[in-house]
């Protein structure tokens, strides 16, 4: 059985997302995924893997695609939602595009990365490899998904990281943190280089992906036409707002200007002290806020959606309806607001949508 989505359902998709990230939409976009539904044929030998870099290389991508093909024909998508793919190869792969050593660990659930051997940062340069394994492999798992679903799935740019986050993997634990005070022009130039590969990842993948890709989303589903990412520096947890201004504010506003809408993933309260530094960048869109592990849910912080809603910004939420009860009370409307929910319930569900105009 095919994919419950069609292409009038992507027509609403598209034209609400544009309102929503122009300000014009009057409501906020709900998301909610369901499963349940018979997906009409037997489920594939191949298992259902949350990182994608967990396959075993003698898996084909189109082995894999269909895996995922035979899960989405298991959904309903309501609301607001759209059969999304986000190929997740661990949290920065580009640290592997880079050279670094890419591990895996099945039974705990986890990807991470490990420099071949730690250079000084004097000494340390990044360059571009056009027969990486796991560049290909991201291009070609992106290129069975395009070919299998000609459009009726977004497939999302996987997770590239962000610049001094990956430069922190060449440099781990604490020693890019000393590196900031004894070579701190060897931290921006290596700043620079990542950047400069970065971009060029992440065009030579939509060229793989467009123009059959309804548009763009990273690992979260925030739907836009044009180019968009979740920009991240979770790196910034352990440095100063000052230092924070000198060393990421600068990549972070460039990568916001080349993207149509740019959006920053806060992570965890240790980054709230940049919050007013990421509101000031003109072409960042919108931030998504997570409080972490072991702290209140999203709906516990009103005065950090009150400062990105002045700031004019969009906000990305993950919960129920709850969450975007509460916070929708807390800043008087729920304008601005992406939630990507998480129910079980399909009368709250049912509810939820109609009260925000969304069903």
């Amino acid at each position: 059985m095919a994919i419950d989505f069609n292409q009038k359902r992507w027509e609403r998709i598209k034209t609400d997302s544009h309102a929503w990230w122009r300000g014009e939409l009057g409501r906020p976009l709900v998301q909610f995924t369901a499963g349940g539904r018979d997906p009409g044929r037997p489920e594939p030998a191949v298992p259902n893997y949350y990182f994608t870099a967990f396959y075993d290389f003698s898996v084909s991508a189109e082995d894999i695609i269909d895996r995922w093909d035979y899960d989405f024909s298991r959904t309903y998508y309501l609301g607001d939602a759209f059969p999304w793919l986000f190929p997740n190869f661990g949290p920065g792969v580009v640290a592997a595009f880079l050279g670094a050593e890419l591990h895996t660990s099945i039974e705990g659930g986890t990807v991470w990365f490990h420099p071949k051997e730690e250079l000084d940062i004097r000494d340390l340069h990044f360059s571009y490899d056009p027969d990486n394994i796991w560049l290909n492999r991201v291009k070609d798992i992106c290129r069975a998904a395009a070919d299998r679903w000609q459009g009726m799935v977004q497939i999302s740019m996987t997770d590239l990281g962000g610049a001094l986050d990956l430069l922190s993997i060449f440099r781990p634990s604490e020693k890019l943190l000393f590196d900031l005070y004894d070579y701190p022009e060897d931290v921006k130039r290596l700043t620079w280089e990542i950047h400069e590969l970065w971009w060029r990842y992440f065009e030579e993948i939509n060229e793989v992906l467009q123009p059959s890709n309804p548009g763009y989303t990273a690992w979260a589903p925030v739907f836009s036409e044009t180019p968009t990412y979740m920009l991240q520096c979770d790196f910034a947890y352990m440095i100063s707002p000052a230092m924070f201004d000198e060393f990421a504010m600068p990549e972070l506003a460039a990568s916001s200007r080349k993207l149509s809408n740019a959006f920053y993933h806060l992570d965890g309260p240790g980054e709230l002290p940049h919050l007013d530094s990421l509101c000031s960048i003109p072409e960042l869109k919108g931030i998504q806020w997570g409080p972490g592990a072991g702290a209140p849910d999203c709906s516990h912080w009103p005065e950090v959606y009150r400062k990105i809603r002045d700031a004019g910004k969009l906000a990305l939420i993950f919960g129920g309806p709850d969450e975007l009860d509460a916070i929708a009370d807390q800043l008087g409307n729920a304008e601005g607001l992406i939630l990507v929910g998480c129910c079980e319930d399909r009368d709250r569900i049912k509810a939820c949508l109609k009260r925000y105009n969304a069903e």
